[in-house]
């Protein structure tokens, strides 16, 4: 195929143009999994055209991040159905790393009888939106992404280290913002703007972060939904970058020790559909009820999803006091100390900053997630405690410390439930903890180092 008039309007302009004047060799049908990684089938691209869906077993959703299988099946076991996998031609984009000119488009799981299968993350996040809509609301969100460059790692048992920069030296640490270190990573940051442009993606802007090796990238705010595809996207087209320059793009919330760890903090703004107007400023500029009312939401529920936010154990080595990283659910203007954070911004722009989400969640699950802790604020209209000032990491904690707790209090949500949807929970749980259990039967080196001679 070559010509892009052959395609149906839905297609983006980005894609229309990464294909015309190219034979289209390939489609990659995908959608993401539990933990966030594309699953699907690629097939010739005429016989994509020919075709209106395909199937793939429903177990894929039950597969841990180790490629075991959870006891989630239900009642009646492990019958691996068939679900059947639909196109949305709006996220079609290229792959422009590929020898050959391919596309990529992101699929919805539905069941037999049209239902959309409760527990694929980005239904999750569609049912989360839609009880906005249904609202009247408009949710409106703008993720940043937080990642590590680091040498190839081969060897599990060894420690990760920062990547060879292009001076020949490993990149440093405690460098944030510099414009030099930045430059050491130069050509894999051109890559990664020329695969974002060939896919359509509008860069806010690259930061060098405090870690060594550490880059941060801002996207524009926009549709929870569309934010959640690019960042499942770029999540792919970052790692592919790297590879292209003999290094590893890392997401892990905190791959090496006594480094800072990499979040996916998220802004959330809430705009009146009718009017356009957001929700968080008032006539005269002031800040409303809605703006409390979801901050609230943000305190009393978040608590209940960590589980979500913070999806493994390696994600709870990030709540570190002085790392970058929130240890508590304070709430304060301009603070990077505090949970939750009220960026400087014009009224208009008026955001709630959410910087408990790590960088290792799954994107549709993470935002559904914190969408569906402010949603609650606004239905219960509750206060927030009052505003902090000062320096939040000299306050307690008050967020789970390991994935087993986190665990406890997300079961127990029977509130948040029905909103996630309650086969969506009861699967998460299940994966959530066969991957904790798998875990407690590894020894690390640390038990053998101080306990094996000492107690």
């Amino acid at each position: 195929m070559s010509a892009g008039d052959q395609w149906p309007e839905a297609l983006p302009e980005a894609a229309r143009a990464y294909i015309e004047g190219r034979h289209l060799d390939e489609v990659e049908c995908i959608i993401a999994d539990m933990p966030g990684i594309a699953r699907g089938k690629a097939m010739p691209a005429g016989k994509f055209m020919r075709q209106d869906y395909f199937h793939l077993p429903d177990s894929l959703f039950f597969q841990t991040i180790t490629g075991e299988w959870g006891e989630a099946a239900g009642e009646e076991g492990f019958i691996e159905r068939d679900m059947i996998l639909k196109p949305d031609l709006g996220t079609a984009t290229a792959a422009p790393w590929t020898a050959d000119a391919t596309l990529q488009i992101i699929h919805d799981a539905y069941d037999r009888k049209g239902r959309p299968i409760e527990y694929a993350p980005r239904n999750v996040l569609k049912r989360v939106v839609a009880l906005y809509h249904a609202q009247g609301w408009k949710p409106v969100v703008a993720p940043e992404m937080e990642f590590f460059l680091v040498a190839p790692n081969l060897d599990p048992a060894k420690s990760i280290e920062p990547m060879i920069g292009r001076s020949g030296r490993p990149a440093a640490a405690r460098q944030a913002y510099s414009m030099s270190a930045v430059d050491e990573f130069g050509p894999i940051i051109d890559d990664i703007y020329d695969f974002a442009e060939a896919q359509g993606f509008e860069i806010d802007g690259i930061t060098q972060e405090g870690g060594a090796g550490q880059l941060e990238i801002n996207l524009r705010h926009g549709d929870p939904v569309k934010l959640a595809d690019e960042v499942f996207y770029f999540k792919r087209l970052i790692r592919e970058a790297a590879l292209r320059h003999k290094c590893f793009a890392t997401f892990m919330a905190k791959p090496i020790a006594d480094e800072p760890g990499s979040a996916m903090h998220i802004h959330h703004s809430i705009l009146d559909m009718e009017s356009g107007r957001n929700l968080f400023a008032g006539p005269h500029g002031g800040e409303t009820d809605a703006f409390f009312h979801f901050i609230a939401g943000l305190q009393s529920h978040l608590p209940k999803v960590v589980a979500v936010l913070a999806p493994y154990v390696n994600s709870y080595r990030r709540y570190v006091r002085d790392q970058s990283a929130p240890i508590n659910l304070e709430w304060g203007r301009d603070n990077r100390t505090t949970g939750i954070r009220i960026p400087l911004s014009t009224v208009e722009a008026r955001r709630i900053e959410n910087r408990l989400a790590g960088m290792d969640c799954n994107p549709y699950l993470g935002i559904a997630a914190s969408l569906a802790c402010g949603y609650m604020g606004l239905i219960e209209e509750r206060r927030p405690r009052p505003q902090f000032r000062g320096d939040a990491y000299a306050g307690e904690g008050d967020i789970p410390r390991v994935l087993g707790e986190a665990l406890d209090l997300f079961e127990e949500a029977r509130d948040l439930h029905e909103i996630l949807g309650p086969e969506f929970s009861r699967v998460y749980s299940v994966l959530k903890r066969a991957e904790y259990d798998e875990f407690l039967q590894v020894i690390s080196p640390w038990e053998r180092e101080h306990l094996l001679l000492n107690v």
